[in-house]
């Protein structure tokens, strides 16, 4: 026995108690993923006897976590009631902050969005930099407003922003287009007007868990994914853990120096760095004035280009962290789509050993504010689905 341990204390490893808790986890862990299920399948699935999942599902009934919804019919004997997890456990915000406005949801335990809201604000009007937490809770009212529910009934909220907080002084950096949430109280700020502790997190990073949950790097532990748009970036994760670096900043690649591209030695505001060669503006202009992204990687000598471009940056990136897989994301990935990969691919061989699989992320939608939303839900299911 551990030093300390007391047989049988609330919390000890192997006691009913934690045992109990541990089994209603895994169910309610299943009933997420599988969504309705009836007790004879939940045995199933766990091992669990037919008296003890009983128990378990009355036990998670009574603390408002299941509830039935129908039963199962089509088979011989009486039907059997399907159980699914209670939407109305618990609620969740998810944001996403960019240069022109904030972007939030909010969502039931279940994931489903109840409510969103759009509040446009540049972030350089020399106000915003005052009130950015006004502007998050106006966003975040608009959305509980429309999902019919209020700030008590929120458990978690995440917001995507470019650039990372600094673990060690709460600040943000490498996003100096944002001046209004470099506070070093803007954590507690936005906390206080939103009734629950908030996580800020880099919006590549948070594309990178969308990419992981419901997109192309699903079932793999070791990716790098790669956010090519009017800025760039890239999320690294390595087995199963998404490296952040000393002070927030790892996968900063948009200032990374490579041939073409010097290092940007004027700080974040300097040009130079990988970004000054595939951001979404220097690919519109490869194309000449007034060209789309879409216009310009139809052109076959700028899609070469900037295919070339991209496969030394991610041959940089490769040769440190060796992934296998990399994910191209962002509006020039959408643009340059499967054309795009394919000439990567080709410039990656004589430049990169092992060469990793490349994919262009296939998401809809924003996939900064699904990477938040399942942040989000991680951490308000942790809480929830607790019933130690």
């Amino acid at each position: 026995m551990a030093a300390g341990s007391t047989p049988g204390a609330p919390g000890t490893p192997g006691t009913p108690r934690v045992l109990r808790a541990m089994n209603d986890r895994a169910v309610l862990d299943l009933l997420v993923a599988h969504g309705p299920l009836t007790r004879t399948r939940i045995g199933e699935l766990t091992g669990l006897s037919k008296p003890t999942t009983s128990q378990l599902l009355g036990r998670l009934e009574a603390a408002g976590l299941v509830h039935t919804t129908g039963s199962l019919s089509g088979r011989p004997g009486p039907n059997a009631l399907l159980y699914e997890i209670d939407p109305g456990a618990g609620h969740v915000a998810a944001l996403s902050a960019d240069p022109t406005g904030i972007t939030a949801l909010v969502a039931d335990i279940t994931g489903t969005v109840l409510g969103r809201e759009r509040v446009e604000a540049e972030a350089v009007a020399e106000d915003v930099r005052h009130r950015t937490a006004q502007l998050v809770a106006e966003a975040v009212d608009g959305a509980l407003r429309r999902a019919g529910l209020a700030h008590d009934d929120l458990r978690a909220a995440v917001i995507g922003t470019p650039g990372a907080i600094d673990p060690h002084t709460g600040q943000l950096r490498y996003a100096p287009h944002l001046p209004g949430w470099h506070s070093r109280t803007l954590r507690d700020d936005l906390a206080a007007v939103l009734g629950t502790p908030v996580d800020i997190e880099n919006d590549v990073n948070l594309a990178a868990v969308a990419e992981q949950y419901e997109g192309a790097a699903q079932d793999h532990d070791n990716y790098v994914l790669t956010w090519l748009d009017e800025g760039v970036g890239a999320a690294i994760v390595l087995g199963g853990t998404l490296l952040r670096g000393a002070t927030g900043g790892a996968g900063e690649i948009g200032y990374m120096p490579l041939p073409g591209a010097p290092l940007a030695k004027d700080g974040p505001d300097g040009d130079g760095g990988f970004e000054s060669l595939v951001a979404a503006a220097v690919v519109r202009d490869l194309a000449g004035p007034g060209a789309t992204l879409a216009d310009a990687l139809a052109d076959g000598a700028v899609l070469a280009e900037v295919a070339r471009r991209i496969a030394t940056g991610i041959a940089a990136v490769v040769a440190v962290v060796d992934p296998e897989l990399v994910v191209l994301s962002g509006a020039v990935a959408q643009a340059g789509g499967d054309k795009l990969r394919v000439h990567v691919e080709e410039e990656l061989t004589g430049l990169a050993l092992p060469r990793p699989q490349i994919r262009i992320s296939e998401l809809d939608g924003d996939p900064i504010l699904t990477g938040a939303l399942r942040s989000a839900l991680t951490q308000a299911r942790d809480q929830v689905f607790d019933t130690a």
